[in-house]
């Protein structure tokens, strides 16, 4: 037997103010589209924010229906919003944020399982690395290199072949 380990490193920002500015416009408009989300049920509104790589952005929020497994979460809506829109073209960054009437929005939240393998087969078949920065609505940010670390044991296209 032979243990392995996985690791990966992150970047910590105390608040938005410490973001180099782009990114810090990304996140912003993040925090902003939250309020478009349809969430009547959770109380919890997610927003996305795609820059792609040829520069346009795209947005994305999660839309909930009284029919729970019938809602999409932000990261799958913007993910079909990009590729429909641009088709092929690679996304480089994402920023997630949230907001909520329950509980506090003051720290970074990570997509559901679902929505990593999503944004990891978007990442492989446009073969760009697609960054991260999630953050709620005030205080910490994360910022995640690649989608590809949080889903250290995914199903690739490459299990088909």
């Amino acid at each position: 037997m032979k243990e392995h380990k996985f690791e990966f490193q992150y970047d910590v920002y105390n608040d938005i103010s410490e973001l180099k500015k782009e990114d810090a416009e990304l996140l912003a408009k993040a925090r902003s589209v939250t309020k478009q989300a349809y969430a009547p049920y959770s109380n919890f509104f997610v927003g996305a924010i795609a820059k792609l790589n040829n520069g346009e952005t795209v947005a994305g929020t999660n839309q909930e229906n009284a029919s729970y497994p019938v809602g999409i979460c932000a990261e799958r809506v913007l993910l079909g919003n990009a590729a429909t829109l641009y088709p092929g073209t690679g996304i480089d960054t994402i920023a997630i944020s949230y907001d909520s009437k329950e509980v506090s929005s003051n720290h970074p939240i990570s997509p559901c399982g679902m929505c990593r393998q999503a944004l990891l087969e978007y990442e492989t078949r446009t073969e760009k690395p697609i960054r991260l920065i999630l953050a709620g609505q005030e205080g910490k940010v994360y910022i995640v290199k690649t989608v590809r670390f949080l889903l250290p044991f995914a199903f690739t296209p490459d299990e088909l072949k």
